[in-house]
């Protein structure tokens, strides 16, 4: 099987086998390649472990850090993603951070900033966590998008792709930029982390029948990676 589940008592647990992937994952690639470069995603699940991680973490640009999507908002916008994350390394302990939307952008979505941040990285991620929403979305890959067929393209040569989710999303209805499979593929490492009995069910559902339109995350579990899913209730 390309996947590897492993269940957690709580949330707690989750989160502490979290912080041991992200601290193993970058100490490798800053000792093997002088660099670590990880997608991370938003969201209620994983933010506990990267306040966790965070903590005691000396500050190191050597680490790089970019959101696997971002919602087409303002920095200061409470639906943003980077600013969740950057909440999560307080003071000193900042890596280099590589968004995806500008700080200011403008009406229609674009790419050209997400472009110039996956432009400075070489080799590849270190380390992908992806969530997971209950209609199976991950990243900003939505069922309805009509992008959503070429977003999920494993051969695709673009990094990052607009997103529309149609409909938008009631607690975030804005457009999204967020890189698609063939970039999230491109990783050494590739985490799932959910919670929720309802996620479960949903992951046992699409994993012997895949259906990507209907539920994109079933184009990852099938993909050609190693996907370790990492789940609580």
């Amino acid at each position: 099987m390309p996947w590897r589940l492993h269940e957690h008592a709580d949330g707690n647990a989750l989160a502490a086998a979290c912080v041991d992937i992200l601290r193993e994952t970058a100490g490798t690639a800053l000792r093997e390649r002088g660099q670590a470069q990880l997608a991370l995603a938003g969201g209620r699940t994983p933010l506990p472990a990267y306040r966790r991680w965070a903590e005691g973490m000396p500050a190191d640009t050597r680490i790089a850090i970019a959101p696997t999507d971002e919602r087409w908002v303002a920095a200061d916008h409470p639906h943003n993603n980077l600013s969740q994350l950057q909440a999560c390394f307080a003071g000193e302990t900042q890596p280099r951070w590589l968004p995806l939307v500008p700080e200011r952008p403008g009406a229609e979505p674009d790419l050209a900033q997400a472009r110039r941040s996956l432009s400075t990285l070489g080799g590849g991620w270190d380390l992908v966590l992806l969530g997971m929403g209950e209609d199976g979305h991950f990243a900003s890959l939505f069922p309805g998008d009509p992008g959503l067929a070429a977003a999920l393209d494993p051969d695709a040569a673009a990094d990052a792709v607009i997103g529309r989710p149609d409909p938008l999303p009631p607690e975030a209805p804005h457009p999204r930029i967020s890189l698609n499979l063939a970039n999230l593929l491109h990783s050494r490492r590739l985490l799932l982390v959910v919670s929720g009995a309802r996620k479960h069910e949903l992951l046992a559902r699409v994993q012997p029948h895949p259906d990507p339109s209907r539920w994109p995350v079933s184009a990852l579990l099938h993909s050609r990676a190693t996907v370790e899913i990492h789940w609580s209730p």
